[in-house]
């Protein structure tokens, strides 16, 4: 059975390093290894239409907010676990490209209001459709079974782990 790379450089670090226990590397190596990968097997379709790394994010967030497709940036943030100031640039080029507005929120006029246009709804749409066939194509070595173990799996790693944006 030919070992992936991630369990070749842990059996390197038992032999260098007996004294250490380099087993979590077999977890959060390949999370690490499968994140960059699959992010770039995911990319295309996001490229092909134009949309820079997290735009899609903003818009899908906006997307899933329901009618009428508007939150504020300090909401965005929370949504997609970047910084009030990453939002800022992604909204910029998102506005440039007329897929989302900006508009003084009503009920405070320091803030903003960022809203899906209806060019802005059409596109997540059609991206959203695509990005899901995509992911389904990516988890379709795995049985139904293994794909909800891992799923419960990560959800479980995830609630022990503090992920805030800073």
């Amino acid at each position: 059975m030919e070992t992936d790379a991630t369990a070749g450089i842990v059996e390197q670090w038992r032999r260098e390093r007996p004294d250490l226990d380099p087993a979590p590397m077999l977890v959060v190596g390949r999370l690490f290894r499968l994140t960059d990968a699959v992010d770039q097997l995911l990319r295309a379709p996001f490229a092909e239409a134009g949309l820079g790394n997290g735009d899609f994010d903003v818009l899908a967030a906006l997307r899933r907010a329901g009618a009428p497709y508007a939150l504020s940036a300090g909401e965005l943030s929370r949504t997609v676990l970047v910084t009030t100031g990453a939002i800022t640039k992604r909204v910029d080029r998102l506005a440039a490209r007329g897929l989302v507005t900006r508009a003084v929120a009503e009920h405070d006029s320091r803030g903003r209001l960022i809203t899906l246009t209806d060019e802005g709804v059409a596109l997540v749409d059609e991206l959203i459709a695509v990005h899901l066939e995509n992911q389904r194509r990516l988890l379709a070595g795995l049985p139904e079974t293994d794909r909800a173990h891992l799923a419960a799996l990560l959800a479980r790693l995830a609630a022990t782990l503090p992920l805030t944006v800073p």
